[in-house]
């Protein structure tokens, strides 16, 4: 046979295997994700630290979220204690219309008093829809209102597919109140990652509170509704939700070795699903991948020239955590490159961007944060420029 002819059948059957390879190399790891075999109508699978998706099926589709709703009520309640418009230990007085909600609830009487802690944990732990109503009320003057903020952190934070019509997730007579299992999973990021201290209402299994009514003093059961605390490690929530409308709805939290999963299945067939489905997706989160932590917030990352400003240079800190997702088995080599902005003049004011870190991995770009000027550089007086003639002239 003809050399070239020998050399060229090898080759093919070489190319053939070396391509069969990756292409079971490819299939493979997208076999994982289809192995999960998410039967709801809407999941999806986040790493709260990052936010990097690792698992989606119709993210986007509009549906109704049921008591997810009150994710979103929950974080509003969260920026009022920070913001000091609210306290705790303020008393709310329960209206007639919050006390008639149905369906979850703690059955709060017209006219009754409870704290705003105790409110907020009913919310948490029994998904209580009178509960929140009640602090609608108390922190916009009117559930209408409140649904108002609602809608507008929604845009703030890009939940594109979403539109609230009451703070509890009551089935509607319209088809305007939904949510996307992707926005559902922004907004439990945002609430678990900024308020982290709302966990010590979503990991509790029971507890009580005392209702405190003209009849006198009666304690009252508390059993949370999300089913995960008990059967899975790790779980440190979130929120269920049901109706008629939405079915099985839940959006869960779970952390472990350092790494924070979310998962939002929406419209599951049966409650049992749900659970399974989101226990599901953390097992492969968890199985598949790991957070690898490359520099602190804070950190100084050099220094970039002034011009005209009272001092000549000015250094740039990290404005926060360099954290990213990877898979495991793989190289945990990030590579770094500090680019600066030059020309800067001055005034610099503390906090202002000066430079960009931007972090590869494997040859591609994983993600980019700001280098922020550590202090206040003030622009120059005539006095400050005589002095660096002189010292220049003496050096």
């Amino acid at each position: 046979m003809n050399r070239k002819i020998l050399l060229f059948l090898l080759l093919s059957i070489f190319m053939f295997n070396a391509n069969s390879f990756i292409i079971f190399a490819n299939d493979q790891q997208e076999q994982q994700t289809q192995d999960l075999d998410v039967i709801a109508k809407s999941a999806i699978l986040i790493e709260a630290t990052t936010g990097k998706v690792l698992y989606e099926k119709n993210p986007d589709e509009k549906l109704p979220p049921a008591s997810v709703t009150k994710v979103m009520t929950l974080y509003l309640i969260y920026e009022a204690i920070e913001n000091g418009k609210i306290k705790w230990d303020d008393i709310v007085t329960v209206s007639e219309y919050a006390a008639s909600m149905g369906g979850s609830q703690i059955f709060l009487e017209p006219m009754e008093k409870q704290d705003v802690k105790t409110l907020t944990k009913s919310i948490a732990i029994a998904s209580a829809n009178d509960a929140a109503v009640a602090m609608a009320e108390h922190i916009a003057g009117s559930e209408q209102e409140f649904v108002k903020l609602m809608n507008q952190k929604a845009k703030e934070l890009g939940m594109e597919n979403t539109n609230f019509e009451n703070a509890c997730g009551l089935d509607t007579d319209t088809v305007n109140h939904y949510m996307s299992a992707r926005d559902i999973a922004i907004i439990s990021r945002e609430l678990m990652t900024k308020y982290p201290e709302i966990k010590e209402f979503t990991t509790k299994w029971q507890d009580t509170i005392t209702h405190k009514t003209k009849k006198g003093e009666t304690e009252f059961g508390l059993t949370n509704t999300n089913k995960l605390l008990k059967m899975y490690d790790g779980a440190t929530g979130l929120k269920t939700g049901s109706t008629s409308k939405a079915l099985y709805c839940l959006s869960g939290s779970a952390e472990r070795d350092g790494l924070s999963l979310i998962a939002v299945v929406m419209a599951a067939p049966d409650p049992k699903v749900r659970f399974q489905e989101v226990a599901k997706m953390f097992d492969y989160g968890f199985a598949n991948y790991q957070v690898i932590n490359s520099d602190e917030q804070g950190k100084n990352m050099g220094y970039t020239n002034i011009y005209k400003g009272e001092k000549p240079i000015v250094n740039g800190i990290l404005e926060k955590q360099a954290s990213f997702v990877i898979k495991k088995g793989g190289s945990t080599d990030i590579q770094k490159d500090v680019q600066m902005i030059e020309g800067l003049k001055a005034p610099i004011n503390k906090g202002a961007k000066i430079g960009e870190a931007i972090y590869t991995y494997e040859g591609q770009e994983i993600g980019r944060i700001d280098i922020l000027a550590e202090e206040d550089i003030k622009k120059a007086t005539l006095n400050d420029i005589f002095k660096k003639l002189i010292i220049d002239w003496v050096i």
